[in-house]
């Protein structure tokens, strides 16, 4: 063997045995008659002590050796005295006194430092991630991303679920995004799809009987990229037959509430996990995925700009509008410019401005003189006193107003909230809080191709008790589906799936989908509903963006070993990149328009 022992495995226990280790050089520091050597490895650093006198060929190759040198180093572990033991690695109390040095492999310097946490560019990092992921942050990230894995595949395994793996190439179906396509060499003209999720073919695992199903699953979607989203992820995939919402969530439940406990015992995870219906987090919060350790709820206040003098209020509400406000607790102190700054982030998310109160006395009593806001001539003061009570402003506070289409609304205080949040530091990241949002509406309005879609996919289940609302009144009708959110994050979905042709048939009507279109693009599903299909429901949620939370970051790039930019490219290999023209010519393909790279 190359090695005997891990770098980072050495203890006094140690002491008097001959080791062999290989490893990459930290650090190297020369003291003259002594060479001081890091070496590391996936377990850790070690020091190795080389000296001339004693053994004067190791100390000639270590002499000529640099920074990110492999090594092979053969020596005796000696306890070192107590006034040189190093409390900052875990070897700290020994070292290693090289016999042997041998150079496995040289280096060239890289492009950053590896034994040194200072700041490097991201793009650089991603180009020479073979180097970045050395850095023993990241070495801790892949393997809280192992612990992460096998807790899943050991509790599921636990509870009775089988693991099965799906296919990768698939027919394209619509799941809410584009699918990634893949040109059939076969079957010229005919493309497969990237699965955006293993949805058909686990629940049809369902009809097959395997009744407690569960996936590792690589995923992916052509959709636009941001700091906790990447074009191929990793998700927990799971399916449940005979099983009711209850019994998903309290699988989840506990599953995230073990994890959080195994890979993080630090963090306070509160129980039970709270549930809001859809409605409820919306009118609350703003979102759908709020976070829930800190409150700064919102308030509605339409109806008293419905009946107010100002026209921006009254014309909102005319066009079907509302206007919501949010307090910021001793935000009437705030200078004008400090205020306007909140405008000036509505405006980014889609706002034309904010309406803002501050009050220097209690809302219920304030006079003219001590309610400071641009439009408090247009408003009236016994209005601005219901808005600031309506919102439950104190003496001292900030109340801001958004006022518009009810989407954007919500969009620009949930965004407001999370700021207000950020400033007042209220956000406590010793704590995950978890929760369920549960009784989402089953379609929504797509303005642009005047049709429903849905808002979960197609295979979701109505609550029963609004299925007659279907042809009637979609909008109203709730879905069987519930998501988990922590700390301002949704983690995943699910939902409890429609197993009846007919009903399917009748969803399928609704999102415009025609009798022939269903059976060409999901006849294998809907036939297999024929042969005994048992009711079943199930759930996904991003793994990457849990080890995220776990490792404490916000950027999900961070915990996946490879990842693509913000415009879904590998600054380290070079895709996506042009093919060869006798490549496009077996695949059947040709490229109307040139190929333009453009750097990042």
């Amino acid at each position: 063997m190359l090695k005997t022992h891990g770098c980072g495995t050495l203890r006094a226990t140690h002491a008097g045995e001959t080791v062999t280790l290989a490893g990459w050089v930290h650090r190297r520091r020369d003291h003259g008659q002594l060479i001081f050597i890091d070496l590391r490895d996936r377990d850790g650093i070690v020091q190795v002590v080389v000296r001339p006198d004693d053994h004067p060929d190791a100390y000639a190759v270590a002499n000529g050796v640099r920074g990110e040198y492999v090594l092979r180093i053969v020596g005796d572990v000696i306890e070192r005295s107590e006034a040189t033991r190093n409390p900052n690695i875990a070897t700290g109390d020994v070292e290693v006194v090289a016999t042997s040095v041998e150079v496995l492999n040289a280096a060239k310097t890289p492009p950053f430092s590896v034994s040194e946490d200072d700041e490097v560019n991201e793009l650089v990092r991603m180009q020479y991630r073979y180097i970045d992921l050395r850095r023993s942050s990241m070495i801790a990230t892949l393997e809280l991303r192992h612990r992460l894995n096998q807790f899943i595949r050991d509790f599921m395994t636990e509870q009775g679920f089988l693991e099965v793996e799906t296919p990768i190439l698939v027919a394209a179906t619509p799941e809410g995004a584009r699918d990634y396509v893949v040109p059939s060499r076969l079957t010229p003209g005919a493309f497969y799809a990237l699965p955006q999720a293993p949805q058909q073919f686990k629940q049809l695992l369902m009809v097959a009987g395997v009744e407690r199903y569960f996936q590792i699953a690589r995923c992916f979607r052509d959709e636009d990229l941001r700091a906790d989203r990447q074009p191929e992820f990793v998700q927990l995939d799971l399916e449940w037959s005979f099983c009711e919402e209850e019994d998903i969530l309290g699988l989840l439940e506990d599953l995230f509430a073990g994890l959080a406990a195994a890979l993080r015992p630090d963090l306070t995870v509160p129980r039970p996990f709270p549930r809001l219906s859809w409605h409820e987090a919306m009118e609350r919060y703003g979102s759908d995925k709020p976070d829930l350790r800190y409150g700064l709820e919102l308030s509605d206040c339409s109806d008293i700009a419905e009946m107010s003098g100002f026209g921006v209020f009254s014309s909102t509400i005319a066009r079907g509008g509302r206007v919501r406000g949010i307090v910021m607790p001793g935000g009437a102190s705030l200078s004008r410019r400090e205020v306007d700054a909140f405008t000036s982030l509505a405006k980014t998310m889609g706002a034309p401005g904010l309406v803002s109160l501050q009050f220097s006395a209690d809302p219920s009593e304030a006079t003219a003189d001590e309610i400071r806001s641009p439009v408090l001539r247009h408003l009236g003061i016994d209005d601005a006193r219901r808005v600031g009570e309506r919102c439950g402003a104190s003496a001292g506070d900030l109340v801001l107003l958004a006022a518009g289409a009810p989407g954007m609304v919500s969009t620009v205080l949930d965004g407001i909230r999370r700021e207000l949040a950020r400033r007042l530091d209220l956000i406590d990241d010793s704590i995950l809080n978890f929760g369920f949002i549960t009784d989402f509406p089953l379609v929504e309005w797509d303005e642009e191709s005047q049709r429903w879609d849905a808002l979960h996919h197609p295979f979701t289940a109505p609550q029963s008790e609004d299925a007659h609302l279907l042809n009637s009144d979609p909008a109203q009708v709730r879905a069987r589906a519930y998501d988990t959110i922590c700390n301002g994050f949704e983690l995943g979905s699910g939902s409890i799936r429609i197993h009846e042709r007919e009903l399917q048939m009748q969803i399928f009507e609704l999102l415009g989908v025609d009798a022939e279109e269903a059976q060409q693009r999901f006849g294998h599903m809907l036939n297999a509903f024929e042969y005994g299909a048992p009711p079943h429901g199930g759930f996904a949620f991003g793994i990457d963006r849990v080890a995220m939370l776990l490792a404490g970051t916000e950027n999900i790039r961070e915990v996946i070993a490879f990842p693509k930019t913000m415009s879904a490219s590998d600054p380290m290999t070079g895709a996506p990149m042009p093919i060869t023209d006798e490549q496009l010519e077996e695949l059947h393909l040709r490229v109307r328009e040139a190929v333009v790279v453009v750097a990042e």
